[in-house]
């Protein structure tokens, strides 16, 4: 039987509700490719975004569901908080550990869909903020399989897709409009199989994503050990050697790219720089308490000295403020979150 690439991933986030609309509204009902679809959502969000897209798809579209069969012409969507991986023939919705701080992760679908169809994968980057989809893609090209990226021109969001320009060699840079035919003409290019076996590491972190357990020793040698801990949960971090990028992982199977990484320290200082400011605050009001105390007991040196102690704090307080300040300003100018929620949009 000819192989043909009848696998098409599709990852998007912040904006990519109407890129995915778009494309599934475009494709024929005779598509020739069984289509998988990551949108990063709000743990909390309502599973409807399949009825969002099929109300757009001339394709049948689905919530995806552990043990479903892999059918060409259905498209197959990522539930809320749960990771889609791909095997041979038959899919998995895993709560396996986070990626890039998503669940469901972009890499995941990615790399899983690498690891068991090589060359008849299509990965599609769509809008998105920061680089989730950037590693998904190396592995997808590692592996034989065309990269498709939207045009960041045409996109609400150009972070996802310019960082896949930037770290991957696409084959194909289109506006939005143009995804579906281009689909189209890749889904029925012949393939055939790779002889090469799947890298150690790719079909590693695919283990992992389906929450099977990691150990220290073969990260050790999928890696290096770096002096930076988990975001998630304050294990030690590797860095991984078999990529493109930067990217990092825990024992437990947390991973990040250098980028969303630094996102995330940037975070917990600010959370710790708050904490430290609501210390502070409390800090002087109870040393003003004292000082007031103190003088009713007529203890003017020990009323002096909680006054001073207030001052300081009060200070101390101050600086706290005008960090925090400078830090929200520039959260704005930035972005602090694209995880969407299929109700209410970004």
């Amino acid at each position: 039987m000819t192989l043909t690439r009848d696998i098409t991933v599709i990852g998007a986030s912040a904006g990519g509700i109407t890129a995915l609309r778009t494309i599934l509204g475009q494709l024929p009902a005779d598509y020739p490719a069984a289509v998988f679809a990551v949108l990063h959502l709000a743990p909390e969000s309502p599973p409807v975004l399949h009825d969002i897209l099929a109300r757009s798809s001339k394709l049948p579209v689905r919530l995806a569901t552990s043990g479903d069969r892999i059918r060409r012409g259905q498209v197959s969507v990522a539930p809320p908080d749960y990771h889609l991986v791909l095997e041979r023939d038959v899919i998995r919705v895993t709560h396996g550990p986070r990626e890039n701080r998503h669940r469901p992760s972009i890499d995941v679908l990615f790399r899983s869909a690498a690891v068991a169809y090589g060359p008849r994968v299509v990965g599609v980057v769509l809008s998105g903020m920061l680089d989730d989809g950037t590693a998904g893609m190396w592995a997808i090209k590692r592996r034989g399989g065309v990269a498709v990226v939207q045009d960041p021109d045409t996109a609400d969001y150009a972070d996802m897709p310019r960082n896949v320009l930037e770290s991957v060699s696409v084959d194909h840079c289109v506006p939005l409009a143009e995804i579906p035919q281009r689909l189209m003409t890749l889904s029925r290019e012949a393939v055939v199989e790779p002889v090469d076996a799947v890298p150690r590491s790719m079909a590693h972190e695919v283990r992992m994503a389906r929450e099977e357990q990691s150990d220290m020793e073969e990260l050790d040698s999928l890696g290096s050990r770096v002096p930076f801990t988990c975001p998630e949960c304050g294990g030690s971090l590797w860095e991984l050697s078999e990529s493109s990028t930067q990217r990092f992982r825990c024992h437990v199977g947390h991973a990040y790219s250098i980028q969303t990484l630094a996102a995330e320290q940037t975070s917990r200082v600010e959370a710790a720089l708050w904490a430290a400011l609501r210390s502070m605050e409390e800090n002087e009001r109870l040393s003003r308490r004292m000082a007031i105390e103190a003088g009713r007991r007529g203890n003017v040196a020990s009323a002096s000295n909680y006054i001073e102690n207030a001052q300081s704090s009060a200070e101390h307080a101050e600086v706290l403020r005008r960090l925090l300040s400078g830090g929200a300003e520039r959260s704005q100018s930035t972005g602090a979150s694209e995880s969407v929620n299929v109700e209410g949009g970004k």
